[in-house]
Order: structure tokens, then sequence, then C-alpha cells
């Protein structure tokens, strides 16, 4: 792979949708976390794939008006890495915080790919994808995960 010299603005501005998204959870604002995504971004969480900001809208609104009212997200940069000059994969650990709790459970602890592309001179997602972190593989044959 070729090394891409790349501006710490861009840099920066990469790394700040995380904080972006967070800003935008407190104030569980699901129009503003579909301006993250570029018009055909996607989101994949365990067991949900949403196409297009329409779809990624949609399904936070419900979201915050159902199982993620009064919660909170917290998260980090672990990585970062320019594949092209406009171009780059942000990796992140955090998870959701329940209401009425101050820190995310094993349960709700997550790493996420942000795959990030500049379009019109801003970055935007063009795909943000999260696991668990703390569940192994699904063992095949079993309904159970490997340690």
């Amino acid at each position: 792979m070729t090394t891409t010299q790349v501006s710490p603005a861009d840099q920066a501005a990469v790394a700040v949708l995380t904080q972006r998204l967070l800003a935008a959870w407190v104030h569980q604002d699901a129009a503003s976390i579909a301006d993250l995504f570029t018009d055909d971004g996607t989101l994949i969480l365990p067991g949900i794939f949403k196409q297009g900001r329409p779809d990624i809208q949609a399904f936070f609104k419900d979201a915050f008006d159902n199982q993620y009212a009064g919660t909170q997200v917290v998260g980090k940069p672990i990585g970062l890495r320019f594949l092209s000059a406009d171009v780059a994969l942000l990796l992140s650990s955090g998870g959701v915080v329940a209401a009425g709790e101050t820190e995310v459970s094993d349960v709700q602890a997550i790493r996420a790919s942000w795959f990030a592309v500049r379009t019109d001179g801003q970055w935007k997602l063009a795909a943000y994808q999260n696991t668990p972190a703390k569940h192994g593989l699904p063992v095949p044959g079993t309904n159970s995960a490997a340690a």
C-alpha cells in the first residue's frame, strides 16, 4: 500500500466525525446523524442494514423514540489511516450508555469502522459499521459464541 500524505486539518476533520455523532446523540437528533453520511451512505449495526440518508434518519428517529430514548453514546478514535487523499478509515471504541447509567456496560461496548470520503470539500461517512466488543464469534453448529 502506498503512503498518502495527509494534512493535520484532514486528520482532524475525519476524527471529529465521532464527536459530531456524539453531539447529535446528546440532542437525540436523527437528522444531524443522517447528515454525517453521504447521500447513499450505509449504516450497519448488529441485525440492521440501512442505505441512504432517509433510511438512516428514519432508523435513528425510531430508535430515539423507543429503545435509545434517554441514552447517551461515548466513543473515541483508536485508529485512523488514509487510503487516499479523499478516503479514510477511522476505527473507534465506545458504546451506548443506558439512561440512568454512567458507563458503557459490557453488553453495549462496541468497536466501529467509519469509512469516510471527502465529497465537495466535506468529509462524510460512506459507511459506518459496529460490532459488539465483548462477544466472540458464533461457533458454527451451536447457539453459542467462542470465548
